[in-house]
C-alpha cells in the first residue's frame, strides 16, 4: 500500500513539475498577475464600479479561482516531497495571499481584500528575474539601513542642538526647537534651499559657513554614498544568490543506500526460496 502511494505521488509530482516549469505555464500566470492589476485599477472609478459592477465581481472570482489552481499545481509539483514546498519563500508567500483571501475576516473587509489583491501584483517578480534581485537586495540591505538610519539620526540630533543654541533666537522660524530644526536640517539633506539657508546664517556670523559645510559634508555626501555602499552591496549579494538558484540542477530522485540494501536482501532472500522448492520438487520426483 506504501508503495502505491509513493508511485502515485511521484506520479502526481512529476506531472505536476512538467506543467509549472512549462514556458506556457509562467507565461499564463504573469497574464493573469497583470490582469488581475488591470481590474483592481479599473475598480478606482466610480463610473466603472456602478455600470459594470457585476462583471467586475465575476472577474474577480475567475481570478481568485485560476490563482487557487495555480498554487494546487505548485503543491501538487512537491507531493512526493512536501516539505521542500515550505523552503521557498515565494511558495510560501503565494500561498499565504491566496488562501487569506478565503479567510471570513478578508472577505468581510473590503479594505484587507483589496490589499490581498494588491498583493498579488507583488508576485509578477517571480516571473522577472532583474525584478527579483531588486525585492531580494532591498531585504538584505534593511539590516544595513538599519544602521544607516540610526547614524543619520544621531546626526540630525547633534547639528539640530547646534543650530538650536545659536540660531533660535535670531531665526526662530526653522531653529526655534529641537524639531523646526531637525526638519530644517532633513530638507537641507537633499540640497533643497541651501543657498537661502546658507544667506540666512551669513546674516547672522560669518562662522555658520562652517556649520552648514560640514553638515552637507556628512549629511548630503557621506551618508548618502553609505547608503549607496549598502544598496550595492545587496545588489551584488543578491545577484550572486539568483545566479546560484538558476545553476542549480536537482538531482534525480534515487532510493537510498538503506533502501537499496533491503531490497537487494530480500532479493536473495527470494532466490534461497526458489532454489529450495526446485531442490524439493527434485528430491519428489526421484522418489
Amino acid at each position: 500500500m506504501s508503495d502505491r502511494t509513493g508511485q502515485l505521488r511521484g506520479a502526481v509530482a512529476a506531472g505536476s513539475r512538467r506543467i509549472v516549469d512549462s514556458a506556457a505555464f509562467g507565461v499564463v500566470v504573469f497574464c493573469l498577475i497583470v490582469g488581475n492589476a488591470a481590474l483592481l485599477g479599473a475598480e478606482t472609478y466610480a463610473g466603472a464600479v456602478h455600470d459594470w459592477h457585476a462583471p467586475l465581481k465575476t472577474a474577480e472570482h475567475l481570478f481568485l479561482t485560476a490563482f487557487t489552481v495555480e498554487i494546487l499545481l505548485r503543491a501538487a509539483a512537491y507531493a512526493d516531497r512536501p516539505g521542500d514546498f515550505f523552503r521557498d519563500p515565494w511558495n510560501v508567500f503565494d500561498l499565504a495571499v491566496v488562501a487569506l483571501a478565503f479567510m471570513p475576516f478578508a472577505r468581510e473587509n473590503a479594505t484587507v481584500l483589496r490589499l490581498l489583491r494588491l498583493a498579488r501584483v507583488v508576485r509578477a517578480a517571480r516571473f522577472l528575474p532583474q525584478l527579483r534581485i531588486v525585492i531580494v537586495a532591498v531585504g538584505k540591505s534593511l539590516p544595513g539601513t538599519v544602521s544607516f538610519v540610526l547614524v543619520g539620526a544621531l546626526l540630525l540630533y547633534v547639528y539640530a542642538m547646534v543650530g538650536w543654541v545659536f540660531f533660535s533666537s535670531a531665526d526662530p522660524e526653522h531653529y526655534g526647537s529641537l524639531g523646526r530644526a531637525a526638519l530644517t536640517l532633513f530638507l537641507l539633506i537633499t540640497l533643497d534651499g541651501l543657498g537661502d539657508a546658507v544667506r540666512a546664517g551669513l546674516e547672522i556670523s560669518r562662522w555658520t559657513i562652517v556649520y552648514f559645510a560640514s553638515f552637507v559634508l556628512f549629511g548630503s555626501f557621506l551618508l548618502v554614498n553609505l547608503l549607496i555602499g549598502v544598496v550595492i552591496n545587496s545588489l551584488q549579494e543578491a545577484r550572486e544568490l539568483e545566479t546560484g538558484r538558476s545553476d542549480e540542477v536537482p538531482a534525480p530522485r534515487t532510493a537510498s543506500a538503506g533502501a537499496e540494501a533491503e531490497l537487494r536482501e530480500q532479493l536473495a532472500a527470494a532466490r534461497r526460496a526458489l532454489d529450495g522448492i526446485e531442490a524439493g520438487l527434485a528430491r519428489n520426483s526421484r522418489l
